[in-house]
């Protein structure tokens, strides 16, 4: 009799998950019992919470690391006594921490929370910015700008990850866009203010360029301060949220899940389990902007311009970036078309590139062209790429550390491109170009290959859809993007 009624209560749980998945239709898009008015309010009331520290965060962090090349043009190099490749190692040595921490860095995220782990580590890397104007030869910028890696590693994979805690798949993108396009305004900002700091060189008896490591970096302390009381750790510990507003946030985030699982997912007691990370470890879908960031200055002041002047003519350049990567953000979360607005970011890329290199002679207007074109395919491609692998990852604990590894691969790429630019291939740098123009290309061909193994794997689950009854709701959520319910987003 026990046995039977065992079935029974088996019997009723599928009878009940297949009504809920038929009702729908197992897609995140799908909002039970509220209008798009109003879910479209609760958005907006977590946007004004979420996104501008955010934004602020990441601006201050890619400001204080693509400093360095404002402070080169400003005569850094020379001070210390820098030669050969001793410039390029010190933009080198700031990857390999950054790169191989990220997945610790996440899965400290994880079990510390946000509102401690993020504003900690900015204290952190403000501190060592500081430090850095201070640096008197080779070995002191090499230790800085290590342990300036170091301290950063945890933000940009952090703040990817945290996005998909708070949106859902459909809303993701255009979040990520805005954030990252503060960094394009970094880039812009970081020419003006490096402007104006260099202003002061000889007060204090310290050079302009000390100086714009110095105050970038007690900006960087002050604005982490602050931040202790304004970030939040997620939907269901917010506040500001009612507990109607939380249900239909943290229902549509899982859709298929029950209300066992609408309890904090953050914190020691939702630390990663070890089947977790040996998925994100494994799993097949781990697969530019550096080489514009940190030499962009160099290479318009290679135009024929004046260090000043290189400074200020960057800020149309990341204006530009700025403008594209919201426009794409936005369309890519209006149209759902996430893999087709980034295969035409890398298409921008290749042309960006192609236009730096392919003139026989060299031809300073058409290589600010090309920084032009190819910095609006840069800027929004990393916030799709970004948005793709949050949406097609899960549970929570395979996601914040397959993000951390997809980054942690991507930011050695900046290793790479900053060897690429040899200051003897100055102005042109047509070897430089040559290189990021090639991974460019990788990169294209990789993403529509991601599209079309996606797209097989999505038709194939659909054709053997009823095989999702086999599973309870709670046993679909812990197989994450390997449920049979899952479909990845293209």
């Amino acid at each position: 009799m026990e046995t039977k009624a065992h079935n029974n209560d088996g019997l009723a749980t599928q009878l009940e998950l297949k009504d809920e998945i038929s009702a729908k239709k197992v897609t995140e898009e799908s909002i039970v019992d509220v209008s798009d008015r109003e879910y479209n309010r609760i958005l907006r009331k977590v946007d004004y919470r979420v996104i501008p520290i955010l934004a602020t965060l990441y601006l201050l962090s890619f400001l204080d690391r693509g400093s360095i090349g404002n402070a080169n043009i400003q005569g850094m190099s020379e001070s210390l006594g820098l030669v050969g490749q001793q410039y390029n190692w010190c933009l080198t040595i700031f990857f390999f921490p950054y790169s191989f921490t990220e997945p610790l860095c996440n899965l400290l995220l994880v079990r510390l929370k946000p509102s401690i782990w993020l504003p900690s580590i900015m204290v952190a890397w403000g501190i060592v910015m500081t430090l850095t104007g201070i640096v008197q030869n080779y070995s002191g910028l090499l230790a800085a700008r290590f342990f300036l890696g170091l301290t950063e590693a945890g933000l940009f994979p952090g703040l990817a990850f945290y996005i998909s805690l708070w949106y859902p798949r459909a809303n993701a993108q255009f979040r990520l866009s805005l954030i990252f396009a503060s960094a394009s305004m970094a880039g812009a900002f970081s020419g003006l203010l490096a402007y104006l700091i260099s202003m002061m060189d000889g007060i204090g008896g310290l050079e302009g360029w000390r100086w714009i490591f110095i105050l970038e970096g007690i900006l960087t302390v002050v604005a982490a301060s602050f931040s202790y009381l304004l970030v939040w750790d997620e939907p269901a510990t917010a506040t500001f949220l009612t507990e109607e507003e939380k249900n239909i946030i943290l229902k549509a985030l899982n859709p298929i899940q029950t209300e066992v699982s609408m309890s904090p997912q953050l914190g020691s007691e939702q630390s990663a389990k070890w089947v977790h990370i040996k998925a994100a470890l494994s799993d097949w879908q781990a697969c530019a902007v550096y080489a514009l960031s940190l030499f962009l200055p160099a290479i318009i002041k290679g135009l024929g311009y004046s260090a000043a002047i290189a400074q200020l003519l960057t800020i149309p350049v990341y204006a530009a970036a700025t403008v594209s990567c919201v426009l794409v953000g936005y369309l890519a979360d209006k149209t759902g078309q996430r893999s087709l607005f980034t295969v035409l970011c890398y298409g921008a890329i290749v042309v960006g590139y192609i236009i730096a290199v392919a003139p026989p002679t060299f031809m300073p207007g058409l290589t600010y062209a090309g920084c032009f074109v190819a910095a609006c395919g840069i800027y929004p491609a990393i916030p799709g790429l970004l948005a793709l692998s949050s949406n097609n990852w899960a549970p929570n604990a395979k996601r914040a550390i397959g993000m951390a590894i997809q980054m942690g691969f991507g930011t050695m790429g900046g290793a790479a491109a900053s060897n690429f630019y040899r200051a003897e291939d100055a102005p042109r740098y047509r070897l430089g170009h040559i290189l990021v123009l090639v991974f460019a290309a990788i990169g294209l061909a990789t993403m529509v290959l991601y599209y079309l193994i996606c797209r097989r794997l999505n038709t194939k689950r659909e054709a053997g859809a009823d095989s999702v009854y086999q599973y309870t709701a709670e046993q679909l959520v812990e197989l994450g993007d390997k449920a049979p319910s899952f479909r990845y987003k293209l």
